[in-house]
C-alpha cells in the first residue's frame, strides 16, 4: 500500500509557474542561440526548431499537468512512474535523478557561474574556487529551514528573470542596434552552415535541452495550494512564457551580431553585450546570467529532494519504518521539509563537485533522461481511470514520438556515452536490494527486541 505524508501545502500559482520558468531559463538561453544559428544558417529555420520544440514541450506539459493532478504529492515522475510501471522502474528513475543526474547539474551550473560573479565582482582565483561549495551549502540551508522561505527566494529570482530579459530584448531595438538587415533574408541559408538534416538535428537537441526543466513543477506538487488549478496553469503558462522569451531573445540576438559574426558561444555573448552596453556589456550580460543560474538552482535544490523524499516512503512503507531509506522518508518537525533528503542532495552535489566528475555524469545520462520522460507521459495509457481530455491520446503520443526520436538521434550521436548512462542507471538494481534488504534485517532486528 503507498503511503504519502501530507505536506504543507505553502505554494501559491506565482511560485508554482516560477518553478516552470527557472529550471528552463537558464545559462543555456545565452549559450545555446548561437550555436543553433550557426549551424542553421537561418533566422527562419531557427524560429521554426523553437516553435517545433515549443510544441512539444507544450504536449508534455498537458501530459505532465494530469498526471500532478492525479498525483499532487511530493515526488513528480518517481510517483508517475511508480503507479504506471511499478516499483523497479520508479526506483531507477529515483536513483539516476537523485544520486546521479541533479547533482551533477546542480555542480555543472555552480562552476559555471563563477566567471560571470567574477565580471561583476573582482574575486581572486583562490577564493573564486570556494564559491560553488559556498553556493550549494547556502541554497541547501535555504530549503532545510522551510519552504515558505525558498519558495520566495525562489519565486522573485524567478520572476524577475521575465522583466530583465524582456528589458534586454526591448533595448535591444529601441537603442537602435537591432537591425532588420542582420536578419533578411529570412529563409535563405548563410554560407558555411551545416548540412540541412545535421543542422536541424543538432538544434532540436540544444533547444530541447534548453527547455529542459518545465517538469520540475510536478516534484513539488505537494507543496502547492489548489494543486488541480496552479499546477495547470504553471505549467502551460509556464512554457508559453518560456516560449515567448526564447523567441524574442533568440531574434534579438541575431539582429544584432550578424550570424556571420557568430564564431563561438562565449564569443556571441560578449559581442552582444558589447554592442548592446559598450564596454559594461559583459558586466550587464554576467548579471543576467547569474541571475537566470541562481533562479535554476532553486528550483533544482527544492524539487529534487522531493523525489528522495518520495522514494524513501514508499520504499520504506512509511516514515516511521526503520532502515536507511526510512531516515530520508520524513518530514523535519518544525520546518515541514524533507530535511534529510535536502541534506543528501547538496552532499551529493558537493561530491560530485569534488570529484570534478559532472561533465561526465551529465553526457552519459541524458539519453536515460530522456527515455524517462517518454516513459512518464506514456504512464497515461496505464491508468485505471480513462483521461477524457480533448488533447488525449494525442498530446502523450507526440510527446513520446519526439522524446523517442530525441533519443535515437542522441544514441546514434553518442552511443557508448548512452549505453554507459544505461548502466549506471542499472546499478540502481543491485543499490534497490541492498537497501531493502537492509530495512528488512532492521525491521527484524526491531520486531525482535520488543517480541516477549
Amino acid at each position: 500500500m503507498e503511503v504519502y505524508l501530507q505536506s504543507r501545502r505553502q505554494m501559491g500559482v506565482w511560485a508554482a509557474t516560477a518553478v516552470v520558468t527557472g529550471e528552463a531559463i537558464s545559462l543555456g538561453i545565452f549559450l545555446t542561440p548561437a550555436g543553433m544559428a550557426r549551424s542553421l544558417g537561418s533566422p527562419a529555420l531557427l524560429a521554426g526548431v523553437w516553435c517545433g520544440m515549443a510544441l512539444l514541450t507544450l504536449a508534455g506539459a498537458l501530459c505532465f499537468t494530469e498526471l500532478a493532478v492525479r498525483n499532487p504529492h511530493d515526488g513528480g515522475e518517481y510517483i508517475y512512474l511508480r503507479r504506471g510501471f511499478g516499483r523497479h522502474v520508479a526506483f531507477l528513475y529515483g536513483w539516476m535523478a537523485a544520486v546521479v543526474m541533479y547533482p551533477g547539474v546542480a555542480a555543472a551550473l555552480t562552476v559555471g557561474t563563477v566567471p560571470c560573479i567574477q565580471a561583476l565582482v573582482s574575486i581572486p582565483s583562490p577564493a573564486a574556487k570556494a564559491l560553488p561549495p559556498l553556493i550549494l551549502i547556502t541554497l541547501g540551508a535555504l530549503n532545510y529551514f522551510g519552504t515558505r522561505l525558498s519558495s520566495g527566494v525562489m519565486t522573485v529570482l524567478n520572476w524577475l528573470k521575465v522583466p530583465v530579459l524582456a528589458a534586454l530584448v526591448g533595448w535591444a531595438f529601441l537603442s537602435g542596434h537591432a537591425t532588420m538587415a542582420n536578419v533578411m533574408p529570412l529563409s535563405e541559408r548563410r554560407p558555411g552552415s551545416d548540412p540541412l538534416l545535421d543542422a536541424i538535428a543538432g538544434a532540436a537537441i540544444s533547444a530541447f535541452f534548453c527547455f529542459g526543466g518545465w517538469w520540475e513543477a510536478g516534484k513539488i506538487a505537494g507543496e502547492v495550494r489548489n494543486p488541480s488549478r496552479n499546477l495547470a496553469v504553471a505549467f502551460s503558462g509556464g512554457v508559453l512564457i518560456v516560449t515567448t522569451i526564447y523567441l524574442l531573445l533568440s531574434f534579438a540576438f541575431v539582429a544584432v551580431v550578424p550570424l556571420k559574426q557568430i564564431q563561438s558561444n562565449t564569443a556571441f555573448v560578449a559581442l552582444f553585450g558589447q554592442a548592446l552596453f559598450g564596454a559594461v556589456g559583459g558586466r550587464v550580460l554576467a548579471m543576467c546570467v547569474v541571475l537566470c543560474v541562481f533562479g535554476g538552482l532553486m528550483v533544482l535544490s527544492m524539487a529534487v529532494p522531493r523525489v528522495t523524499y518520495a522514494l524513501a516512503l514508499g520504499e520504506a512503507g512509511g516514515a516511521t519504518e526503520t532502515g536507511w531509506l526510512a531516515a530520508f522518508a520524513r518530514l523535519h518537525p518544525r520546518f515541514g521539509t524533507p530535511a534529510n533528503a535536502v541534506l543528501l542532495q547538496t552532499g551529493m552535489a558537493l561530491l560530485v563537485l569534488m570529484l570534478g566528475a559532472f561533465d561526465r555524469i551529465l553526457a552519459f545520462i541524458i539519453f536515460s533522461a530522456v527515455v524517462f520522460l517518454a516513459l512518464t507521459a506514456a504512464t497515461l495509457f496505464r491508468t485505471i481511470t480513462p483521461v477524457r481530455r480533448w488533447w488525449y491520446p494525442l498530446a502523450p503520443t507526440l510527446f513520446i514520438a519526439g522524446s523517442g526520436l530525441l533519443a535515437v538521434m542522441l544514441l546514434m550521436h553518442s552511443a557508448g556515452a548512452a549505453l554507459l548512462g544505461v548502466g549506471i542507471v542499472l546499478c540502481g538494481r543491485p543499490v534497490r536490494w541492498l537497501l531493502t534488504r537492509r530495512g528488512e534485517v532492521s525491521s527484524s532486528v526491531a520486531a525482535d527486541s520488543v517480541s516477549p
